[in-house]
């Protein structure tokens, strides 16, 4: 039997429960891995409160482990690799949260051993979602300035972080000054604090009046209006979430005035591709070997607190990834 995460009633982090079931052998194509480690999401909490969803669930896009077993069809594995989950599947297919999980063999990848099991949890879906949107869609180049609102996200981390390492100038925004010093240790440009500071005022001082060539927003609502005003002509928005629960509204005469590109992404259009998928991952091993990419972890909570766990996630007042750990 396996401790598995799951709920059978959707709403906040009370409903999530550790339910003892049997995790079957894997299928053609497929592995299963004995966990040491899970990374949260939003998509997490999105899913657990979806009324749609069929009960009683599992959930989780990532988590870090040990190869347990290995289904027919599956090459360059062996038991014991160390290895951590790419998101490219729906969880509610393949619910990797929990002591045992089954997985596409599609989906994994054995990262450095100069990983902890943590930072491995805490690396594929900010990464990929931040070099997909960053450097494959909008094309980001040195001298580039790039708007990051939720900037203390594992995404917006990541976001710095790899528009350093291309020579581009990351622009960490926050709700408060809370968070101001932390960023800018982390990696920002400028921080701008979008409740005490004008975002279109803050973005011409910064740009000499040019505006930012690349908006990488998760919130949309109404400040996406402010964002395109402080872009630059021919500049690329893109939009990757809606954290915003309010009405997004769009200037057009902005963004045709500005000749400006807005566009949705997710990770799944990489991660779901092996060519681009492959690239990416190589590109971040790459970052990670250089020192120019870490993984930023926020909190750990044990497997016994994923009630806890998920409660950090939905306060919003996290800075990186919340990992929780699976003792062996």
């Amino acid at each position: 039997m396996s401790k598995t995460i799951r709920f059978h009633t959707t709403g906040g982090p009370e409903v999530l429960a550790l339910d003892d079931i049997e995790v079957r052998e894997p299928g053609p194509g497929e592995i299963r891995i004995r966990t040491r480690a899970l990374g949260l999401n939003r998509a997490d909490a999105m899913l657990r409160t979806n009324d749609l969803v069929e009960l009683p669930s599992g959930i989780g896009w990532e988590a870090s482990g040990e190869v347990d077993s290995i289904g027919p069809d599956v090459e360059g594995l062996t038991l014991g690799d160390a290895v951590s989950l790419i998101p490219s599947f729906a969880p509610t297919t393949y619910p990797i949260h929990g002591e045992l999980a089954i997985a596409p063999a599609t989906a994994v990848v054995k990262h450095p051993g100069t990983l902890s099991w943590e930072q491995a949890a805490a690396l594929w879906g900010p990464y990929l979602t931040a070099y997909g949107a960053l450097i494959e869609t909008a094309n980001l180049k040195a001298g580039d300035t790039v708007l990051i609102p939720a900037a203390s996200s594992s995404v917006g981390l990541a976001a710095i972080q790899i528009a350093r390492s291309v020579g581009a100038r990351p622009v960490a925004l926050t709700r408060t000054s809370a968070k101001r010093r932390r960023l800018l240790d982390e990696g920002a440009e400028a921080v701008i604090v979008t409740d005490e500071e004008d975002v279109v005022t803050r973005v011409n001082e910064l740009t000499n009046g040019h505006g930012a060539r690349v908006i990488f927003d998760p919130v949309g609502g109404p400040a996406l209006a402010g964002l395109i005003r402080a872009a630059a002509p021919g500049g690329t928005v893109i939009i990757y979430g809606a954290l915003s629960t309010e009405a997004t509204t769009v200037p057009v005469m902005g963004l045709i005035g500005k000749s400006l590109t807005i566009r949705g992404y997710k990770v799944f259009e990489l991660t779901t591709d092996v060519e681009r998928r492959t690239a990416a991952v190589n590109r971040i091993l790459d970052g990670l070997a250089r020192k120019t990419l870490r993984p930023v972890i926020d909190t750990v909570f044990p497997l016994e607190d994923i009630v806890g766990a998920h409660r950090r996630l939905d306060s919003g007042s996290q800075i990186g990834k919340i990992i929780v750990t699976v003792t062996p």
